[in-house]
């Protein structure tokens, strides 16, 4: 504070007293999806056109490359020490044990086919990538961005087969790697892939692949699916309870309001159009069996009437659960209740 000229204009009275506006309220806009479809272009970074084609010229070009990468089926490919070495300290380090006394230096990067590793070296230069070439090697980009840790790399990986890549051919090798390389999110969507559509996935090849390779692997999925199977038969089981209990309620309350209110043609009180609706929506049904309840010949012989036999099942459930039988209008309340007591 003790540099601060008081004299000085920004710090005058008169502009002291007239503060800034506001700026205005941040506006809400829903652009999830159009960021994710922004990640997945071909080039996902903030430098300018001309900057990226640069560094593609410079690795296409290689000139004054001084490091050489050597690939599977003798393939050799040309390098900056300095652009990969910043870009990946794995592979910095690679470098750093070359001891042998050249103007240039060399590694190898095998396993993977070699326009995989050329692909996979240019986005360490541009960050750019063709999508053809992403179709392509995107397993393999995926391992090679986990073993030189590129997490950049892995995440336009995981989101090209989040979106576009993941299918039920190619999800049990996807899983087994994203359990391998690290990447848990991947590896929940193809663990719900496999398990919403087992039947089809535990025919591919690659379940069948895993299944001499990895065989506990293949009973952990096992075990998953037979854990979701019983949830969902649990989930289906509770649901019918609760529709069942929901019923019963509803029927219920329209039992009560028939006896105690009156609707359409039984109770105290008929309503003066027959075809209104009284909100309760069991109350047509309860008046067909109430009527057919008082005319039915069927209900004194052995076996009975299953619909007498469901409603006497009704009248006794709602004795269970009234709570004043002797002002209780539903018939035959009270007589349950002292059956019960009984």
């Amino acid at each position: 504070m003790d540099n601060i000229n008081v004299y000085s204009p920004e710090c005058s009275p008169g502009n002291v007293s007239s503060p800034p506006s506001p700026p205005p309220p941040p506006v809400k806009s829903n652009k999830s999806k159009k960021s994710t479809d922004m990640f997945l272009q071909k080039c996902n970074s903030f430098a300018s056109k001309a900057t990226r084609d640069s560094w593609d010229r410079m690795f296409d070009e290689a000139h004054g490359a001084d490091v050489l990468i050597h690939t599977d089926d003798n393939g050799l490919i040309y390098a900056h020490s300095n652009v990969i070495g910043m870009a990946s300290d794995v592979i910095r380090g690679m470098m750093k044990q070359d001891k042998r006394r050249s103007s240039r230096k060399s590694i190898s990067i095998t396993g993977v086919p070699q326009d995989a590793v050329r692909v996979f070296i240019r986005f360490l230069y541009s960050s750019c990538y063709e999508k053809q070439d992403m179709e392509d090697f995107a397993l393999h980009l995926l391992v090679l961005s986990h073993v030189y840790v590129v997490p950049h790399l892995k995440r336009v990986c995981e989101s090209h087969f989040e979106n576009t890549l993941l299918n039920k051919e190619n999800v049990i090798d996807v899983f087994q790697l994203a359990l391998l390389c690290d990447a848990p999110r991947l590896a929940l969507l193809c663990h719900r892939m496999i398990l919403n559509s087992f039947e089809e996935v535990s025919t591919s090849e690659g379940w069948q692949a895993m299944k001499q390779s990895h065989p506990s692997l293949q009973k952990e999925l096992l075990r998953s699916v037979s854990y979701e199977l019983n949830s969902l038969k649990q989930r289906s089981r509770k649901q019918k309870e609760i529709q069942t209990y929901t019923q019963l309620y509803d029927a219920m309350e329209a039992f009560v309001h028939i006896c105690r209110d009156g609707c359409r043609e039984i109770g105290p009180t008929k309503i003066e159009n027959p075809h209104a609706s009284c909100g309760f929506q069991a109350c047509n049904g309860l008046e067909n069996l109430l009527k057919h309840l008082a005319g039915c010949k069927l209900r004194s012989i052995p076996g009975g009437c299953s619909r007498c036999k469901r409603m006497w099942q009704l009248l006794e459930l709602h004795s269970r659960i009234c709570v004043d039988s002797e002002q209780c209008r539903v018939p035959l309340c009270s007589d349950f209740k002292e059956r019960m007591k009984k």
